[in-house]
């Protein structure tokens, strides 16, 4: 049985949900229990980060990666390591340390909180007769088992099989059998394992066709979007800083929201009433998480560089954390990778969530930091705390560079005012005595420009907002 799974094979018709490839994998004579047993690996003198992060901090990260899959954890472990070593990353002392203890907590799958080469996992699975998962492995296997809409299930699969491709070094001894050659004397043919890689790589290929099609379609959708005056708004965060809680505060909804690192990966939009009457399109996206495989930054740049075109970031953040300040770091790296412009950083709002969880000489410093910020509020989304504040930051910053407008329409002028509606925000509107109609419109300074040219006179700036 090849170890790409059935959902690889060519020519196949049905597209499932991608599987926890790794977890589902049988390494020669041991058994999956469903029990990881967590280890972290810590550079020496890198103890305490220039952000506070401890080794202690990056491997409770790493439990709870694990438990967002449903794994038990069977026991964990900080290894500081001075030099890493080619053939299995940590030295023959500590892999045969850690080999007990794995035996010992009768756990069948380890985690190794770094990034390991093909080689590296190959030898730790021998040694320790478990499944052995580095940290991009083990982010994917949550991304795989989270994704629903199609978009997602083939961004996750890509990510998933171009992960895979890389890590077929005869770990399993039907890699090494070969099958017949072309031509009459046959020859030595293809060894499974080249197989393998050819279907993978063929399937790869497929994937990345289909992406491209999705890629056109959002580029048609946020085109269509751009011609309604609705403001995209783009919820980003680390990952469990309450964007879903506050998701369906704002709206409704009822996105999952849980106490889980991604427990939402695929984005959801909903559109939503400001206090003054302007409507704007609230999306809702997957989390960060500090080292995010580049590989997945690629395979979601399609969804993710919604967020970089949105009138509006909110970057929410959950401040009763220790690692806040961390943490935020890594989401505004993230949004450098995906082309965040240094002007753009200016429609950026910070959201301090969770301000129900602090202490109350911290959330009293908190909240008098945010008061004296414009670009800033604290906010409690469980309870709703704040929220009156957050919708008006939302509207002031909409409203920068906006100027309202006025225009008069003859009554049977349908076309100029569907151009109106279609170009602008219509905040009021009367009919004269005449029959004419009075429009007032807010919009930006370039579909004046567009108004001016349409309607010559009859339309007029009133004020900046």
């Amino acid at each position: 049985m090849s170890v790409i799974g059935r959902n690889a094979q060519p020519g196949s018709k049905r597209r499932k949900k991608p599987k926890a490839t790794f977890l589902e994998k049988t390494v020669e004579g041991e058994g999956d229990s469903g029990r990881a047993y967590i280890v972290h690996v810590e550079p020496k003198g890198q103890q305490h980060t220039s952000k506070g992060r401890t080794g202690q901090d990056k491997l409770e990260e790493a439990v709870g990666l694990a438990q967002a899959i449903g794994l038990a954890i069977a026991g964990q472990e900080i290894v500081p390591l001075l030099h890493p070593t080619p053939a299995t990353l940590l030295g023959t002392g500590k892999v045969d340390e850690i080999t007990g203890r794995v035996a010992e907590t009768e756990a069948g799958i380890a985690i190794v909180n770094g990034q390991l080469s093909p080689i590296q996992q190959r030898n730790l699975e021998r040694a320790w007769k478990a499944k052995v998962l580095d940290r991009t492995g083990l982010i994917l296997e949550i991304f795989g088992e989270r994704a629903s809409t199609k978009e997602g299930i083939l961004q996750v699969e890509l990510a998933h099989l171009q992960y895979q491709k890389g890590r077929l070094v005869r770990s399993w001894t039907h890699l090494e059998r070969q099958r017949g050659g072309f031509g009459f004397m046959g020859g030595p043919g293809e060894r499974q394992i080249e197989a393998d890689r050819r279907l993978i790589q063929e399937r790869i290929t497929r994937l990345q066709r289909e992406l491209g099609g999705v890629v056109k379609t959002r580029g048609l959708h946020r085109k269509g979007r751009s011609r309604v005056p609705f403001p995209i708004v783009s919820l980003v965060g680390y990952t469990n800083a309450g964007k879903s809680t506050l998701f369906n505060r704002l709206t409704g909804a009822r996105v999952l929201a849980k106490d889980l690192l991604f427990a939402t990966l695929d984005p959801t939009i909903r559109t939503i009433k400001l206090p003054q009457g302007r409507k704007i399109a609230l999306s809702d996206t997957v989390g960060f998480i500090s080292d995010l495989p580049t590989s997945l930054i690629a395979a979601f740049r399609a969804t993710l560089e919604e967020v970089v075109s949105a009138d509006v970031i909110l970057h929410v953040r959950d401040v009763s954390h220790p690692e806040t300040d961390a943490q935020a770091d890594d989401v505004l790296k993230v949004l450098d990778q995906l082309g965040l412009t240094e002007g753009k950083r200016s429609h950026i709002i910070e959201v301090w969530n969770k301000a129900d969880l602090l202490e109350p000489l911290e959330f009293a410093s908190r909240e008098t930091t945010a008061a004296r910020r414009d670009d800033c509020v604290l906010i409690s989304a469980v309870n709703g705390e704040g929220m009156d504040r957050l919708l008006q930051l939302i509207e002031r910053k909409l409203s920068q560079g906006e100027t309202l407008y006025s225009v008069t329409l003859q009554a049977a002028d349908g076309e100029g005012l569907a151009w109106c509606h279609e170009r602008a925000e219509v905040i009021d509107r009367k009919t004269m005595k005449d029959g004419r109609m009075k429009l007032k419109l807010r919009m930006t300074t370039d579909r004046a420009g567009q108004a001016a040219s349409r309607f010559g006179r009859s339309f007029r700036k009133i004020a900046s907002t």
